[in-house]
């Protein structure tokens, strides 16, 4: 008997460990809303990776304290990475930025079909370890004050946390909301948007609290921030279930294939997505929509500075002839202005993701170039002629596309390639992140010190940029505009999505079929208690809203 375990039928199959998928398929009486929520709590603690920067000044004194204490001329690259004696350069310390998005996009690449077989809640607990132990070790680097640490620890180790929790809740989302793709993916992708308005201002608040004469608090506030964001991570990923196969919300019927030809009906199987040209252009949209956002969000602040100079302040000068007290006021004006542009990020999120379920996705992809293409085009113009509000409209507005791209893609790829390995097939997409983390940043901080060198006035350096970035776009507007339906003959037949149902650990028989009785089909997805609803929900709104009031705050400034 012992050999034949293996091919039980599922109905006979034991519900295994705590971790196991068997565990977390829905019963009747679970309410798919406490899913969201769950998927908010892990995504606005990885999150916190976009808001790493507020770690770099402080740990840029870390030996000195007050002011840096330089490294020697003489002392090479790897006497550099492991003294203790001086302290580390900010563009040392960036490198964990970088590798928090290549390593995100790679490990979502290699274990995407790991987490479609195991499911959401082992994913969500190993995601968990990744980035809470990868802040323990780089509060060991700080303390024994090695850059090599914080690099494998929040860089390397943290970053796989980053793309296990990143796609965890992709699939199951898209499964629970059938009749709201967008939307539902849209709400936890945006909490991954928000973790670095929850986690920067908490982080100085920390850094302030645990400084001393002889400490930057850096190393403490990690201690502090690594058992916060356990026990959020650990109930997001406790909380998470999964629909029984074959369940739709009650009352629901999918619209019939003729009325929209780009959502099939058919599943593709992960493996085969290298081969078949829609995953390729769907990779150049994002790439390159990426690309052209995140390379201004990462110049956003100088390149207001640059860009207007005094006219921030009302004083007609240019950047280079402003007072020190000058410059000190122009740069809180920046810094509000990088607050509205991350709040643009998180609101795009959820606002696009959800207007693509009324758009479809290549119309909202469509949107999104277009309207790229021309605000980047006038963006030289709108800085010439000194329109401050107009300029920051257009980039709140291409910051909103920036982050709605991400939050719409899931749903295109659901669209395109079926559902059942969804979550796989993401995680090789964010390669194009990856990509785009290193493209985006290099192009625009290459050309502004290219045209610096050549002797240009700060305030134009950045309209070339704004022409090339614009001509990224076009390029994904023709990869979106070149996406049809996939050919049928990529997807699994019958007999292999019956076999990748029961390697998912999946309820069902030989054939496929659901082994859930339609009555407690009917039972699951709604009621449940209103209190523990709410509850679940106010755990992530609650400091995601104050997050939002803090960024809000900053960004006043800009109208003050």
């Amino acid at each position: 008997m012992a050999g034949n375990e293996g091919v039980l039928p599922a109905s006979a199959r034991k519900e295994g460990s705590l971790l196991s998928k068997e565990r977390i398929i829905a019963k009747p009486g679970f309410n798919r809303w406490l899913v969201p929520p769950a998927a908010l709590a892990i995504h606005l603690c990885i999150g916190m990776a976009y808001g790493f920067s507020v770690f770099w000044l402080p740990l840029s004194m870390a030996v000195g304290i007050n002011a840096p204490v330089a490294c020697g001329p003489e002392m090479g690259f790897f006497a550099r990475i492991t003294s203790a004696s001086c302290d580390w350069n900010i563009s040392e310390l960036q490198w964990m930025y970088t590798l928090f998005f290549v390593l995100l996009g790679c490990s979502a690449a290699i274990w995407g079909g790991w987490l479609e077989r195991v499911g959401p809640r082992k994913a969500g607990f190993v995601a968990a370890l990744c980035w809470c132990g990868g802040l323990l070790i780089s509060a060991l680097g700080v303390h024994l004050h090695q850059i090599w640490m914080l690099w494998l620890g929040s860089g390397v180790i943290g970053g796989i946390g980053l793309g296990l929790g990143y796609i965890s809740p992709v699939s199951t989302l898209i499964k629970w909301f059938p009749d709201r793709r967008g939307m539902a993916t849209g709400m936890a992708i945006m909490g991954f948007g928000g973790g670095a308005l929850i986690g920067s201002p908490l982080a100085d608040i920390l850094m302030r609290h645990f400084a001393t004469p002889t400490s930057v608090g850096v190393k403490e506030t990690f201690l502090v921030m690594a058992a916060l964001y356990l026990v959020f991570m650990m109930a997001g990923a406790f909380g998470y279930r999964v629909p029984p196969t074959g369940w739709k919300p009650k009352g629901w019927t999918p619209p019939p294939a003729s009325t929209n030809a780009m959502i099939t009906r058919g599943h593709v199987h992960v493996k085969k997505v290298w081969g078949i040209p829609q995953f390729w252009l769907v990779w150049g949209v994002l790439c390159l929509n990426v690309s052209a956002g995140i390379g201004v969000l990462g110049l956003a602040s100088p390149m207001l500075q640059e860009m207007f100079g005094g006219r921030l302040i009302g004083v007609d000068a240019g950047f280079r002839e402003l007072t020190g007290e000058q410059l000190s006021a122009i740069a809180a004006i920046a810094a509000g202005f990088v607050g509205m542009l991350s709040l643009a990020n998180i609101i795009g999120r959820f606002f696009w993701a959800s207007m693509s379920d009324k758009f479809g996705r290549k119309m909202t992809y469509s949107i999104f170039f277009v309207l790229g293409i021309a605000l980047y085009a006038m963006a030289p113009t709108l800085g010439n002629a000194g329109s401050i509000a107009l300029f920051v409209a257009a980039f709140c507005v291409i910051l909103s596309m920036y982050g709605g791209g991400f939050a719409t893609v899931p749903a295109y790829l659901a669209d395109l390639f079926g559902t059942q390995h969804v979550g796989a097939i993401h995680g090789r997409l964010l390669t194009a992140w990856a990509t785009a983390g290193i493209l985006g940043p290099f192009v625009i901080g290459y050309m502004r010190e290219y045209q610096l060198g050549l002797g240009m006035p700060p305030s134009q350096v950045y309209n070339t940029t704004m022409y090339i970035l614009a001509g990224m776009l076009v390029l994904g507007l023709i990869c979106n505009l070149l996406v049809r339906p996939v050919n049928p003959k990529h997807f699994m037949t019958d007999d292999e999505l019956a076999h990748e149902k029961q390697l998912a650990h999946e309820k069902v028989d030989e054939s496929g079929k659901s082994l859930v009785s339609a009555e407690e089909m009917d039972r699951i997805g709604g009621g449940g208690n209103p209190v523990v609803i709410g509850l679940a929900w106010a755990a992530v709104g609650l400091p995601l809203l104050w997050g939002m009031w803090v960024t809000l705050q900053k960004a006043m400034i800009l109208f003050s």
